[in-house]
C-alpha cells in the first residue's frame, strides 16, 4: 500500500513537471528517499497538524520572555509549520530556535527578511550592500557572492529561507518601500541580478523567495499601511514587472512571495489585494507561469491585507487563492478553525490540503530537516563576522562605485602637487571615513562654514573642491534628499572652483539638484557605509577604478547605465589580508609581539604598516610617544626615520640623475665632488660607496669637536639666539655657525680610509652625496625630495624640518639627549651630523609616518612608477637593486640593504635575494619584495629617553614581525 502511494505520488510530481514545462525546485537529489519522508510525515499527521503547516508566525527575539514563550503554545498547541524572525541578536535568536525546534513534532521551517544580509533584522551581524548598489555593478558573478555569504550566514543561524531577492523593477523614484532595495529600473539588469543572488544563495542550501509577486516597483503607495494599485494594462505587467519570474522560476526559485496589491488588469474586482486573488495566485502564477515551488503570502497582517477582512477570513481566502504558506497571520487559532471547517464542509478538499503541506514538507526535506540538527552557540558571533564577509563587500562596493559626470577628466586627482585640496561635508550623517581616506593621498583641508557666500570666501585659496553628502546608511528606507540650504552650497562652490560631488544616498537624490552643469565631477557611492567612503576616497584618487553603471535614470542629466569608467594611476590602496591573500589571525600576532616590544621598554610607541599587492592591508599604532603615556601615537604621528632617509632622499635623487644620464654608478667621487680632487677619495666609485665598499670609516663624531676645554660647548660654535653666520639651528636656543657643513666635508676629505677594502657600513659618503646633489641641482635637499617626489607622491607627512611643517604634537620625540644638546629632542634629527647641516642630512634627517614611507617604498616596487607618474625606469632600479659585491662577502645594493648572505643580517631570512630596504637607528625600518610585492613598515623611538636602550636590536623584534608576516601569505 505504501509502494503504491509512493508511485502515485513521484507519477504526480513528474505529470505536473511534464505540463508545466518547469522544474520542480523542491525536490532534492535523492527523490525517492525525499517521497517516502513526506508521505511518513504527512501519513503520521493529524488534521490540525497539516493545517498547522500552512502557518508562519513571526518571532522577535528582542521580545521579552512572556512574548516569546507565547510562539510556544502555538507550536504546541497548533503545530505551525514554521517561525518567520524579525529584529533581535543572534545569539538570542539561535538559543530560541533551538528551543522551539526541540517542542516542534515536525521540524520548523525558519525564515528571515535577510535581503541585504541577516543585518536586515538583526544586530551584531554583517550588512552586505543595498540592491541598488548591486544594481550598479557590471560583473554578476560579484553578486552571485553576495548571494552565497548571505546564504552561509542564513544557514549558520538555523534559517532556511530567506525572503530574497526582490525582483521588483523600481520605476518610480518615489516608491516609499522599495527604492534602494530593487536592483534598478531596467528590467534585464534586474533579472540578471536576481538569477545571480538566487544561484549563490540556494547554492548554499538556503531556499529563496523572489518578490513582490506580481510586481511592487511602480507605485509610491507602501502595501505595509494601504492597498496599492497598480494600473497598469496586462500586456505592460508582463513586459515589466512580471518579467523577471518567468527567468527565476527558470533559474530554480524555491518561492514566490505574493504581495498586497490592486492590479485590476489581473482581477477586477474593486479593492480586491492579489495575495487574495486565485485569478493571480492560481491562474497567472501556477497556471501560465507553471510555477511549482512554493508560494508565500506577503505579511498578512499588512494593511493591504488586514483591511479587506477580518483575520481567519482573510487566512482562508488566501488559501483557497492558492498560496501555500500564510505569513504572519494575525490570528493563528481563528485562522486554523476556519480552515479546517472549510475542510469538513468539503470546500477545501483533501487533494487540496495534501498538495500545500507535502510541498512544505518537500521543501523541509530539501533543506536538511529530515536530519535537524539544533544550531551550535559556539563562534556564533564570529562566523557571521568573518573576514570574507568584508572581502565580498569591499569587493561588491568597489564595483559599484559609479562616476556620473568627468568634464575636463577631473578624476582621478593627477599632479597632486599642483593641486589645493578642499573637502565639504554636506548631509546629517558622518562622513569621517571619507574624509580620513582622502587625507592619505594629500593634504585635504576639510572646510565649514554657514552659507554659501561663507563658503565661496573660504573656498578662495583652493583649486579643487571635494563635496560629499552624507546621510544615514543605517537601512535603505532612510532619508535621502538634500535640503534647500545644501543645494544652494553645492550650486555655489560649483561656479566657483572646480567641484567633484560625491553622494553616498540612493541615486534619487540628484532630482534635488536643479542644475549640474557646473559641478565637473558627480561620484555615486550610494551608501554612507565606512567601506563605501573609504573606497570612494581611493576612486577619487586614482587607486582603484570607477566601473559602475546608473541603475536607474534620474532625470535627464544622469541617463541609466551612465558610466565613466576611470582608470588606476597606481596609488597604495587599502583595504584587509584577506583580499591580497594574507590571513588576518596570522598578521593580527604582530599584536603579541609589539605588545612584548611596550612591555619589556623597547620602545614607548610605533607604528606598523603591511602592504601587499599595492594595497595597506595592516596599519596600526602602538602605545605612546613617550614613558610618561600621556599623547598615544596616532597613524598621523611622524618619527625621526634615521638612516632610512638615505633610501628615501638621497638615494632617489641620485637615481634621477642616473636615469637622466648626469651620473653613472663608475663615476668617481672625484670627478663629482672638486674638494675630494687630489684626496684618497677621488678614485672611489659610486657603485663603491654606495655599496658600502669603498674603505670610508663608518661614522666621525664631528660634534665632539665644537666642544671647548672644559666639555662645554664652545662659544667659537654655537650661539643660544641666531646671529649673524650663527643660524643653523640644531636644538631650542641652539644655533651653530654657518659654516660648519663645509667643515664637516673638509673633515671627511682629510679622513684616513680603511686600510684594506671590506664590506664597512658608512654614513660618510651620504655627506658627501648631499653636497653633490645640491651643488648640482642648485637647492638642499629638503626642497630637491619635495619638488622631485614627495609633493607628487601625496607624502605630505614626509620631509626633513617638520616643525616648518606640523604641529609639536604630532611629531614623535627621540632622545633626551645629556650629552650635547642638553634637552629632549623633538622635531629636530636624532642625529648629530645631520643636526650639524641644519637637520637636512643626506644620511638623515627625514620625517615621516608609516603610511608615506610606504608610498615610496610601493613606487620602488612599481620601478619607478608611481600616481601616473614615471620617476625613473624599471633599468634604473634594476642597477641601484643589484648586489655587485656578493661574491665578495657585501650584501648590499647600490644603497639599498639586502637580504643577508648568512645567518645574521638586517632581515628574517624569509625573503627573497631580490628584496630590498634600510633599517634606521632610531628604531624604524623598512622592507619591501618584488617576489611577494609585500611592504613592512616599522617605526619607533627605541632611543627614547636613551640611545643606550639596544632591546629592540637584541630582541629582533623587528625581524620576528617580517617573518609573522611573511607566514600571514595564504599558500
Amino acid at each position: 500500500m505504501l509502494r503504491d502511494r509512493f508511485i502515485l505520488g513521484v507519477v504526480l510530481l513528474l505529470t505536473i513537471s511534464c505540463f508545466s514545462q518547469t522544474k520542480n525546485p523542491l525536490i532534492a537529489k535523492d527523490l525517492t528517499e525525499q517521497q517516502a519522508w513526506v508521505d511518513s510525515i504527512y501519513d503520521g499527521m493529524t488534521l490540525k497538524e497539516k493545517i498547522g503547516q500552512l502557518f508562519m508566525v513571526d518571532v522577535f527575539s528582542r521580545d521579552p520572555k512572556s512574548v516569546t514563550d507565547a510562539v510556544k503554545t502555538l507550536i504546541k498547541k497548533h503545530h505551525i509549520g514554521g517561525l518567520i524572525f524579525s529584529k533581535g541578536g543572534p545569539v538570542r535568536q539561535a538559543k530560541l530556535t533551538n528551543e522551539y525546534q526541540a517542542l516542534s513534532k515536525v521540524p520548523l521551517m525558519v525564515a528571515m527578511d535577510a535581503e541585504w544580509g541577516l543585518a536586515m533584522r538583526l544586530d551584531s551581524t554583517y550588512a552586505f550592500p543595498w540592491n541598488m548598489t548591486l544594481g550598479a555593478i557590471k560583473d554578476d558573478k560579484l553578486v552571485e557572492q553576495v548571494g552565497r555569504q548571505i546564504g552561509l550566514h542564513s544557514k549558520r543561524m538555523g534559517v532556511h529561507i530567506n525572503f530574497a531577492p526582490d525582483v521588483d523593477i523600481n520605476v518610480n523614484p518615489e516608491n516609499p518601500i522599495i527604492g534602494n532595495r530593487s536592483f534598478g529600473e531596467d528590467r534585464d539588469n534586474v533579472t540578471d541580478k536576481s538569477v545571480a543572488f538566487l544561484r549563490g544563495m540556494q547554492g548554499v542550501g538556503v531556499l529563496g523567495s523572489a518578490k513582490h509577486f506580481p510586481g511592487h516597483g511602480d507605485t509610491n503607495q507602501d502595501s505595509h499601511k494601504t492597498l496599492p494599485t497598480i494600473p497598469f494594462s496586462r500586456k505592460r505587467l508582463d513586459s515589466i514587472e512580471m518579467y523577471p519570474y518567468k527567468k527565476v522560476i527558470d533559474a530554480g526559485i524555491a518561492s514566490i512571495m505574493v504581495a498586497h496589491l490592486n492590479v485590476p488588469a489581473l482581477d477586477n474586482r474593486a479593492g480586491y489585494p492579489t495575495s487574495l486573488s486565485g485569478k493571480v495566485v492560481t491562474g497567472i502564477l501556477k497556471d501560465s507561469l507553471g510555477y511549482q515551488g512554493l508560494i508565500f503570502t506577503d505579511a498578512l497582517n499588512m494593511k493591504g491585507a488586514s483591511n479587506y477582512d477580518e483575520p481567519g477570513e482573510i487566512d482562508l481566502a488566501a488559501f483557497n487563492a492558492g498560496n501555500d504558506i500564510l505569513l504572519m497571520s494575525e490570528n493563528v487559532a481563528k485562522a486554523i478553525a476556519k480552515i479546517e471547517e472549510a475542510y469538513t464542509k468539503g470546500t477545501i478538499t483533501e487533494k487540496r490540503l495534501a498538495r500545500s503541506v507535502k510541498k512544505i514538507l518537500f521543501a523541509k526535506f530539501k533543506v536538511g530537516l529530515n536530519n535537524y540538527e539544533p544550531i551550535a552557540m559556539q563562534n556564533l558571533y564570529q562566523d557571521l563576522n568573518s573576514p570574507e564577509d568584508e572581502v565580498v563587500y569591499r569587493k561588491a562596493m568597489a564595483n559599484a562605485l559609479t562616476v556620473l559626470k568627468n568634464n575636463q577628466a577631473i578624476l582621478p586627482v593627477k599632479n597632486i602637487e599642483d593641486k589645493k585640496i578642499a573637502y565639504v561635508e554636506l548631509g546629517d550623517d558622518s562622513g569621517a571615513p571619507f574624509y580620513i581616506g582622502l587625507q592619505k593621498y594629500a593634504k585635504v583641508t576639510k572646510i565649514e562654514a554657514a552659507s554659501a557666500s561663507d563658503y565661496v570666501n573660504k573656498l578662495a585659496d583652493f583649486n579643487y573642491v571635494i563635496i560629499g553628502f552624507h546621510r544615514s546608511n543605517d537601512n535603505p528606507w532612510k532619508s535621502y534628499k538634500f535640503t534647500a540650504r545644501e543645494v544652494g552650497i553645492i550650486e555655489a562652490i560649483a561656479a566657483a572652483k572646480p567641484t567633484v560631488l560625491d553622494v553616498f544616498v540612493r541615486p534619487y537624490a540628484l532630482f534635488d539638484l536643479k542644475n549640474t552643469t557646473n559641478l565637473e565631477g558627480v561620484v555615486m557611492s550610494y551608501q554612507n557605509s565606512t567601506i563605501a567612503q573609504d573606497l570612494s576616497a581611493q576612486l577619487i584618487f586614482g587607486a582603484i577604478e570607477a566601473k559602475g553603471k546608473l541603475p536607474v535614470s534620474v532625470g535627464t542629466d544622469f541617463k541609466i547605465n551612465t558610466s565613466y569608467e576611470t582608470g588606476t594611476l597606481r596609488r597604495l590602496k587599502y583595504g584587509i589580508p584577506e583580499e591580497e591573500g594574507m590571513d588576518s589571525q596570522k598578521l593580527n600576532s604582530i599584536e603579541g609581539l609589539m605588545k612584548e616590544g611596550l612591555t619589556d621598554v623597547m620602545f614607548p610607541g610605533a607604528q606598523v604598516l603591511v602592504a601587499r599587492h599595492g594595497k595597506v592591508i595592516y596599519e596600526k599604532a602602538f602605545g605612546y610617544h613617550t614613558y610618561t603615556k600621556k599623547q598615544p601615537v596616532q597613524l598621523d604621528d611622524v618619527y625621526d626615520l634615521a638612516s632610512m632617509t638615505k633610501i628615501l632622499a638621497t638615494l632617489p635623487l641620485l637615481m634621477k640623475r642616473y636615469d637622466e644620464g648626469k651620473l653613472t654608478l663608475e663615476d668617481k667621487l672625484g670627478t663629482l665632488l672638486p674638494v675630494l680632487q687630489g684626496t684618497n677619495k677621488q678614485s672611489i666609485t659610486v657603485k663603491e660607496v654606495l655599496s658600502h665598499y669603498g674603505r670610508l670609516k663608518p661614522w666621525i663624531p664631528f660634534y665632539r669637536a665644537t666642544f671647548d676645554d672644559s666639555g662645554a660647548l664652545s662659544k667659537a660654535y654655537y650661539r643660544t639666539r641666531p646671529e649673524e653666520n650663527f643660524d643653523l639651528k640644531v636644538a631650542e636656543d641652539l644655533y651653530l655657525r654657518n659654516d660648519y657643513p663645509d667643515t664637516i666635508v673638509k673633515i671627511i676629505a682629510d679622513s684616513d680610509l680603511l686600510s684594506r677594502r671590506v664590506y664597512k657600513y658608512s654614513d660618510l659618503s651620504y655627506f658627501l652625496f648631499k653636497k653633490y646633489l645640491e651643488d648640482s641641482e642648485g637647492d638642499d635637499l629638503n626642497g630637491l625630495t619635495q619638488k622631485y617626489y614627495y609633493r607628487s607622491l601625496g607624502a605630505n607627512k614626509m620631509g626633513y624640518k617638520p616643525l616648518d611643517r606640523l604641529a609639536k604634537k604630532d611629531i614623535v620625540p627621540s632622545e633626551n639627549d645629556n650629552y650635547w644638546r642638553m634637552q629632549q629632542v623633538q622635531g629636530y634629527v636624532h642625529d648629530m651630523g645631520a643636526a650639524m647641516e641644519d637637520n637636512i642630512g643626506g644620511h638623515a634627517g627625514l620625517f615621516s609616518n608609516a603610511n608615506d614611507v610606504a608610498k615610496m617604498m610601493q613606487m620602488y616596487l612599481q620601478n619607478g612608477y608611481y600616481g601616473g607618474k614615471r620617476y625613473f625606469s624599471k633599468e634604473t632600479m634594476d642597477a641601484f637593486n643589484t648586489c655587485y659585491y656578493c661574491s665578495n662577502g657585501v650584501r648590499r645594493g647600490v644603497g639599498f640593504d639586502k637580504p643577508q648572505l648568512g645567518t645574521a643580517g638586517p632581515t628574517c631570512g624569509c625573503v627573497s635575494d631580490n628584496s630590498f630596504g634600510h633599517s634606521g637607528f632610531t628604531g624604524t625600518l623598512t622592507w619591501a619584495d618584488p617576489k611577494t610585492e609585500i611592504i613592512y613598515v616599522f617605526l619607533s623611538n627605541r632611543t627614547f629617553p636613551t640611545a643606550d636602550n639596544r632591546k629592540l636590536i637584541s630582541s629582533s623584534l623587528r625581524t620576528r614581525i617580517q617573518e609573522v608576516i611573511e607566514n600571514a601569505v595564504i599558500p
